[in-house]
């Protein structure tokens, strides 16, 4: 399986590619004396690159041999790359169709320039990730006030408390909380990521497979679980459980030890989930909306789309669900299962949605980032062919701002002590940690901080840190700076 040359020298090039819009993927092992090398990725892509170093070349042969080992095991085979190309990523397996429906009071309208599936609406802005790796952030009235440049397309975009999280079609989380993102989590490269959720730092991943993983926040796994079907889109996250959905059903899973809480059966495949304190809700292919006790998964209501459910979202009391399905039509219903409303929206169908203060944000097939007006009012005029008049917007002028492993830098003042916390960055068994070392912290509490950025014995300014709301660890938000 690895190539015939000195042991101490060696490279191992696989590639994994399946028919009909599965995995598209290499993997290369190089060994270099005490070194050993791991570049994996998409086909055709730069990938992700980890090394090691181990105590003896015995030991670093082994290495090697044993993650190529295991690979071919998981079916890659020896290539030679640049043979296969590119493939384009496979998004949820369903085509959008125009609605014959009245169209819903839009009030204004982003176009982000590429279909879009993350969203997320905050107290000041709105948030559209699309599928060139934009993520564009606006007000509620619709003006934009930034954009950031990942380098492939955008999953989704979560809030965990105070912290904004991008996955990326790369293989990466990145932390949207400051001027320039940064590598928050970087995945594993045998899992196919589908979509993501996080909750006080702990990731949750659901994949291609229909597996869901979860990674702590030091980015180092916990457990996984294989799930009984595939293409899980679902996964939410809180204290006491992972909320999994895949093409059989939903699964809640305990949140630390990964052990099965319970099962549900769903019609047709889970495309996506949104939660509540209490409840989760899951959409389905078939075009039905669950909703489901958290506690012991029994149903507390049913909701029917007339096609396939792209996405769902709640009010905040649960008083109302909304849905939108693949034929660009978004729906309302009563908390009982009663449907109060359909309306088209007139900008594709809703791959994600979030509703906030009497309004619904949507965003589409079409790259549309659309604000409807969700009040009774409203909807009772739309419904009457009286719609207000939507407002086009279009970024224009706007550069993106990329990932950066460059920091401003900053001095200490004149006592000695600089303006906000100071962390520093260590070396502990192979791993780079960062820990606090202003005064009034726990010093043995390791602090989440962005990977891409960490270089052991430096010292790093950051504008905030908090404790997460478990314990035992810390949060950066805010700025950080390079301290001299």
């Amino acid at each position: 399986m690895t190539a015939a040359v000195d042991s101490t020298e060696s490279t191992t090039y696989l590639e994994l590619s399946e028919d009909g819009g599965g995995a598209h993927k290499f993997y290369e092992v190089r060994q270099s004396g005490l070194d050993v090398t791991i570049s994996f990725g998409r086909i055709g892509e730069p990938g992700q690159t980890r090394s090691a170093s181990y105590a003896t070349v015995d030991k670093a042969t082994a290495a090697a041999a044993r993650k190529v080992g295991e690979k071919v095991r998981k079916g890659y085979a020896p290539a030679v790359r640049g043979v296969r190309q590119r493939r384009a990523v496979t998004r949820r397996e369903m085509v959008s169709s125009r609605s014959m429906a009245r169209q819903a009071p839009v009030l204004w309208r982003f176009s982000s320039g590429a279909p879009a599936f993350g969203v997320f609406v905050g107290e000041e802005h709105a948030w559209v990730g699309n599928q060139r790796g934009d993520v564009f952030t606006l007000t509620h009235d619709g003006a934009v006030t930034g954009r950031f440049g990942l380098p492939d397309g955008v999953k989704c975009i979560v809030a965990d408390d105070f912290w904004i999280y991008a996955g990326c079609d790369d293989g990466r989380v990145y932390d949207l909380g400051g001027k320039v993102p940064h590598v928050a989590y970087e995945i594993a490269e045998d899992v196919d990521i589908y979509w993501l959720d996080i909750h006080d730092g702990v990731l949750g991943v659901s994949d291609r497979q229909g597996g869901v993983t979860t990674v702590d926040h030091e980015d180092e796994f916990q457990w996984r679980r294989g799930g009984r079907g595939s293409h899980a889109w679902m996964v939410r996250c809180d204290d006491s459980g992972v909320y999994h959905g895949d093409s059989h059903g939903v699964t809640k899973y305990g949140a630390r030890d990964g052990v099965q809480a319970w099962q549900v059966a769903t019609e047709g495949g889970v495309l996506f989930g949104w939660q509540e304190p209490t409840e989760v809700f899951a959409g389905t292919s078939r075009g039905w909306v669950y909703r489901l006790a958290k506690a012991d998964g029994s149903e507390r209501a049913r909701y029917r789309c007339d096609a396939a459910v792209f996405s769902c979202a709640t009010s905040p009391d649960g008083q109302y669900v909304f849905a939108g399905d693949n034929h660009s039509s978004v729906y309302c219903f009563a908390a009982d299962g009663t449907r109060l409303w359909k309306l088209g929206t007139g900008c594709g169908s809703a791959y994600s949605m979030q509703f906030r203060d009497g309004r619904l944000y949507i965003v589409t097939t079409d790259g549309s980032l659309a604000c409807i007006d969700a009040s009774e009012n409203a909807v009772r005029e739309a419904e009457g062919g009286r719609l207000p008049q939507t407002t086009d917007i279009k970024a224009t002028g706007w550069e993106r701002v990329l990932p950066s492993p460059e920091l401003e830098t900053t001095v200490a003042g004149p006592s000695g002590v600089a303006d906000g916390v100071v962390v520093e960055c260590v070396q502990e068994g192979g791993r780079t940690r960062i820990r606090v070392v202003s005064p009034g912290f726990d010093p043995t509490w390791r602090v989440q901080f962005p990977k891409d950025i960490r270089v052991p014995g430096a010292r790093y300014v950051v504008t905030e840190v908090r404790a997460s709301v478990q314990g035992s660890f810390y949060r950066t938000r805010g700025e950080i700076k390079r301290l001299l």
